[in-house]
């Protein structure tokens, strides 16, 4: 699953990595995004097909529920059987949009405790993770517009951490998932896949991470106390590339 994510770059640099033509979004960064809060999504515009970059609410909010309450739950959408659930059934063919990122948080259980880590690109790229996005009108006649992120089965370097990973969109597919361009159903759902492990960077963090009132440079930090398996250990945050 990915219950945190980390998204520190500037929006202007998000914007220009990611080419949305419209004005910034005024979204805060944040080094320990939770469930609820706003992330920089994304998006086609219908009428102009330009790509815009916009702030959504994190945890999906189908159009037909009776209140916000359950977005929640939301936060992610499992991509075997997506074309089924009714939450997401519609958005995938209708509404698919990227949640940007710098990375995700991820806990490794053993035992009693829990050793996060940090899932970054090694190319030091911002991260595009293939999410869905819906708009629901409360009974005031507000609409809220919020957001999920697909998970795969992990990559097996991934997995000593946990059995599913978001699914990450190498830049050759932004277009098809986007609906920029014409992909049959089964071509859009094959992008529903773990991507190479050996272009992520990992490393354990510290504890401070499971507070969601964290949230500064230092939750990125290699934590010096920390032993991992051989493999889950880069040392560190890669340097931005963009």
């Amino acid at each position: 699953m990915c219950g945190r994510y980390f998204q520190y770059r500037a929006p202007a640099a998000i914007a220009a990595y990611f080419q949305a033509g419209n004005p910034l979004a005024n979204t805060a960064p944040s080094y320990n995004r939770a469930p609820t809060q706003d992330g920089l999504v994304l998006r086609r515009h219908p009428e102009t097909g330009a790509r815009h970059l916009d702030p959504l609410r994190w945890g999906l909010v189908p159009r037909w529920s009776k209140d916000a309450t359950g977005g929640a739950r939301m936060i992610n959408a499992r991509s075997e059987g997506i074309t089924e659930r009714p939450a997401f059934r519609d958005a995938i063919w209708k509404r698919r949009c990227i949640a940007t990122a710098d990375g995700f948080y991820e806990w490794q259980v053993n035992g009693k405790s829990k050793q996060p880590f940090a899932v970054a690109m090694a190319s030091g790229a911002p991260m595009p993770l293939a999410a869905l996005w819906e708009g629901w009108r409360g009974p005031d006649g507000t609409v809220l517009r919020s957001f999920t992120i697909i998970t795969t089965v992990a990559t097996p370097r991934l997995a000593p951490l946990h059995e599913r990973m978001p699914v990450i969109l190498p830049q050759e597919a932004w277009s098809a998932w986007l609906a920029e361009e014409h992909a049959e159903p089964e071509a859009v759902l094959a992008l529903l896949r773990p991507f190479d492990g050996a272009g992520l960077r990992v490393w354990p963090v510290g504890p401070r991470v499971g507070k969601v009132a964290e949230n500064d440079a230092g939750l990125l930090a290699r934590d010096p106390l920390a032993v991992v398996p051989a493999g889950l250990d880069d040392g560190g945050p890669p340097t931005l590339s963009a």
